[in-house]
């Protein structure tokens, strides 16, 4: 018999829908590294429930009355969060135009909510951990839609410009390929991915890889995917 997790995954439900936080709350407690420590039924108690519960990840509903997710995203991940708290979009259409504001605003990731248990727990522990990219081949096909419309304006450009090499890593994070891929592609070490892509992020104000993987898209610099 394995004895409990002593530092579970500390997670936040927030969803307008009962039968939906059953059910995602059934699916991450049958995993012993992941406890929910709170459920909220709209943006409002959700925030109330964080500055009181201090989760490490909230899982947040796009569409909730009283405060909607790209609202809650922004005061629990944004650049202005007192105690940030990790957050991971759920949102029930692949074109969900809310989606690229609440990366904008800090989100870790996004989920569509018909993903199954084991997706949705990979968005738990990625969160967690400090990824941003869930899901290479979902999170890429979103970030096409998302973005392609979008016409590039001044927000967009960097406070100081990304080097070439940046621009290429830039590319490589945006088709959604993790620090050892990178490495592997471009005949360089992991750990100087890593740096790369912390300078990256400083010069794009940007506070995960999904952000850098925006501003790639919006730039035109994103490498071909071949998922």
């Amino acid at each position: 018999m394995t004895s409990p997790n002593p530092n579970p995954i500390r997670t936040l439900i927030a969803d307008d829908q009962e039968a939906v936080r059953r059910s995602v709350r059934r699916i991450l407690e049958a995993q012993d590294d992941i406890t929910v420590v709170g459920e909220a039924a709209d943006g409002v108690a959700a925030l109330e429930l964080a500055a009181e519960l201090r989760p490490d990840v909230a899982l947040v509903d796009i569409r909730m009355p009283r405060m909607d997710g790209l609202e809650l995203t922004r005061r629990l991940a944004g650049p202005g969060a007192v105690t940030p708290v990790r957050v991971v979009v759920l949102t029930t259409f692949d074109l969900d135009e809310y989606v690229y504001p609440a990366l904008r605003h800090g989100a870790s990731g996004f989920l569509l909510k018909r993903s199954g248990p084991a997706l949705l727990t990979e968005a738990v522990r990625a969160a967690a951990g400090g990824e941003s990219l869930i899901s290479p081949a979902v999170t890429v096909r979103l970030l096409q839609h998302v973005t392609a419309p979008r016409r590039v304006d001044r927000r967009s450009a960097p406070a100081a410009p990304l080097t070439e090499r940046e621009v290429e890593i830039a590319g490589q994070v945006a088709a959604g390929r993790t620090n050892a891929d990178i490495a592997a592609e471009l005949f360089i070490s992991p750990g100087t991915v890593k740096t790369h892509v912390a300078s990256i992020q400083r010069k794009l104000g940007v506070q995960n890889r999904v952000g850098i993987a925006v501003h790639a898209w919006e730039m035109g610099y994103a490498v071909p995917t071949t998922s």
